[in-house]
């Protein structure tokens, strides 16, 4: 408990900070942006299967909900890690979902599969090539939560086949042939490998990781990831930072 609060005033005391070194660096249009960009919230959708989703030109990017938002949030993840696991289910990851719906952001995420190469195994690249398997039906972040939800320990290699389409049991419509076939077959091992190099060459410390607008999450706003209240406020602050300096 005391962990947790020690986490939330840390995250707030920094998004405060860099807030204020914004609005006094840039004035009305700083403070505007650490706002919630109410003038380019888009579409808003009810439920998480309402929320678009698709492959991004670049083959390895999977882009979940509104092209209008106004702040891009990339997450970088592999599916073995438990740190990952964390933000998604107890951090930050539902008040992101939040922001996704109400069309503030949209969500792009980026798939490693290093753990297998630390830990043994396939499990990272066969979660992978499940999730990529499931953007095919449309069910991509359905079949996501699902696997967080039921995420195996990191040293067990879990992801086995079996595994993977009994937990795709869960979500309704993403079983049938041609999903079980990709599963069983490894159809996107190239995307798996793509979207490793991707996450390498974002020079992304480690996962989870968050781009916002282009710009990797300042480590110090790093525990507003894991606090559904305050994350929210660490989008915001990360997207204005990324406006007022874009190449940083």
């Amino acid at each position: 408990m005391l962990r947790g609060r020690a986490r939330r005033t840390a995250a707030l005391m920094a998004c405060t900070a860099l807030a204020g070194a914004l609005v006094a660096g840039c004035g009305r249009a700083a403070q505007a942006d650490a706002g919630v960009h109410e003038d380019v919230i888009a579409t808003s959708f009810k439920t998480s299967e309402e929320l678009p989703e698709r492959l991004a030109q670049d083959g390895t990017t999977i882009v979940v909900g509104s092209a209008r938002a106004g702040t891009v949030v990339r997450v970088y993840e592999d599916m073995r890690c438990p740190v990952c696991e964390d933000f998604e289910e107890t951090g930050g990851g539902e008040a992101l979902r939040g922001m996704n719906l109400a069309g503030e952001v949209r969500t792009e995420y980026t798939l490693a599969s290093f753990l297998d190469d630390r830990m043994g195994g396939k499990g990272s690249k066969r979660a992978a090539n499940a999730l990529r398997a499931a953007l095919e039906r449309g069910k991509f972040l359905e079949y996501h939560d699902v696997l967080f939800a039921h995420q195996p320990e990191e040293a067990v290699d879990g992801y086995t086949d079996a595994f993977l389409l009994r937990m795709a049991s869960k979500v309704e419509g993403l079983r049938g042939k041609d999903f079980d076939a990709a599963v069983k077959g490894m159809k996107y091992r190239d995307f798996v490998a793509a979207s490793q190099q991707a996450y390498q060459a974002d020079k992304v410390p480690g996962t989870p990781g968050v781009a916002v607008d282009g710009r990797l999450l300042d480590p110090y706003l790093w525990n507003g990831l894991f606090d559904a209240d305050v994350l929210p406020m660490t989008i915001r602050v990360a997207a204005a930072a990324a406006a007022a300096k874009p190449d940083a």
